[in-house]
């Protein structure tokens, strides 16, 4: 894909489970749940819904004593349900305590994420750390050393801010808050790796909400490490803002080589779907030419000349239908997730897109001829008219898959046609 080879930052490589984090490795999708650990049942159906979605790890809160001791019934379930997605254990405050007491709990995840402003305060701030460290080092687990600008560590941010103040030329209080973050992560990684942990396992998260400050955040960030880099907007709202503050500040990140595994961190609506954040994640790294995760859908947006709405229906259709499809297609289809679909709504642009997709289809735009040519591999093949040009058309997408994608390497080299 264009982009696919764009120059990554160096950075070390760290194995989560069978997921590698960095080193040049894919960048990484992943999510977080938003059930009660503790409740079994509902944290398997949604760590098993955002893995099927797409989600190549998946966080769960660790923050009581129920939620530790269902830490290893849950990886039993999920391993029972065929999900082997690995799962990262989110820690604050009691993380030392928790994973102390419940040694199955700290073996079941994959990776403990911690946050070095909520691991204590004065003198048993070293202290509880340390003990988080040391269970990640016995039982040889990685760690996310994960700073958010909304629980910095108040004495490290007093610190830098006295000195500031006595600087001959002061800056800002942002300036100082960014550094602050990048402070605290690269002093906790620094910490961990003196007490045994190893660059290897290490990686590092800096996240605020702010577009701009996350973007001066992590250049810094790559500038003065080789860890592993985690990148998220943190709290980045809800719906299509979330989506946008996100997408703007990840993209400019991501085509520097800056990042090595991200998430969306959307707000769900009211009954909304938590898988959306991975489909936001995949849909962003694919559209910057930096993965595959499903077949793209290339729909015009409508205009005085698309009256109708079948162009927009048959879109919509068509791009549910490829991305519920994909955990079967994954397997059996190799290389199906770099297909382009076009959806076009008129004579306009609709056969010259379709041409340049591997299967398009130019709906009539008003006052068209009632009839919809479809191209594969460049070429007009059949043309569809009547009632039941939805399901006609997506017959031909099923068989073109299962031809060009479903007989190995030679077959899916080769054009196909349809008759």
């Amino acid at each position: 894909m264009p982009g696919a080879s764009m120059n990554r930052r160096t950075s070390h490589r760290v194995a989560v489970g069978a997921i590698a984090i960095g080193g040049g490795a894919p960048i990484v999708v992943q999510s977080m749940t938003n059930t009660d650990t503790a409740d079994l049942c509902a944290t398997a159906e949604q760590v098993d819904a955002l893995a099927r979605a797409g989600s190549e790890l998946v966080r769960v809160t660790v923050n009581t004593p129920e939620a530790a001791a269902a830490v290893a019934p849950l990886r039993d379930r999920l391993d029972a349900m065929g999900c082997s997605v690995p799962l990262i254990g989110d820690f604050h405050y009691n993380g030392h305590r928790l994973l102390t007491k419940y040694p199955e709990c700290a073996l079941a995840l994959a990776k403990f994420r911690i946050n070095p402003g909520n691991v204590g305060h004065g003198s048993k701030r070293d202290e509880q750390f340390a003990t988080m460290i040391e269970a990640a080092c016995r039982h040889e687990k990685p760690v996310r050393i994960g700073v958010n600008w909304g629980s910095l560590d108040a004495q490290l941010l007093a610190r830098l801010m006295d000195q500031n103040g006595r600087s001959a030329v002061p800056v800002d209080a942002s300036a100082v808050t960014r550094e602050a973050l990048i402070v605290s992560a690269l002093e906790s990684a620094a910490q961990a790796v003196r007490w045994g942990l190893p660059p290897e396992r290490i990686v590092i998260s800096c996240k605020v909400s702010s577009v701009q400050e996350l973007i001066a955040v992590y250049r810094e960030l790559a500038r003065r490490c080789e860890y592993a880099l985690h990148l998220g907007l943190t709290e980045a709202g809800m719906g299509s803002k979330g989506i946008v503050a996100s997408s703007a500040a990840m993209a400019v990140l991501l085509q520097e080589g800056i990042g090595d595994t991200i998430r969306i961190s959307l707000t769900p609506e009211p009954g909304g779907d938590r898988t959306r954040e991975v489909v936001v994640a995949q849909e962003l790294l694919q559209t910057m030419g930096l993965r595959s995760f499903a077949p793209m859908v290339v729909a015009c947006p409508g205009c005085g000349r698309t009256t109708s709405t079948v162009f927009q229906t048959l879109a919509d259709r068509i791009q549910t239908y490829l991305r519920v499809q994909m955990p079967a297609w994954r397997g059996q289809y190799p290389g199906v997730e770099n297909m382009r679909v076009a959806v076009m709504g008129c004579v306009v642009n609709g056969p010259g897109e379709s041409k340049h997709a591997d299967i398009g289809i130019s709906l009539p735009g008003t006052n068209e001829i009632p009839v919809a040519p479809v191209y594969v591999d460049g070429r007009k093949t059949v043309t569809l008219k009547g009632a039941r040009i939805a399901e006609e058309f997506q017959a031909i997408v099923e068989g073109y898959v299962a031809r060009k994608y479903g007989c190995g390497p030679a077959s899916r080299a080769a054009t196909g046609s349809v008759s």
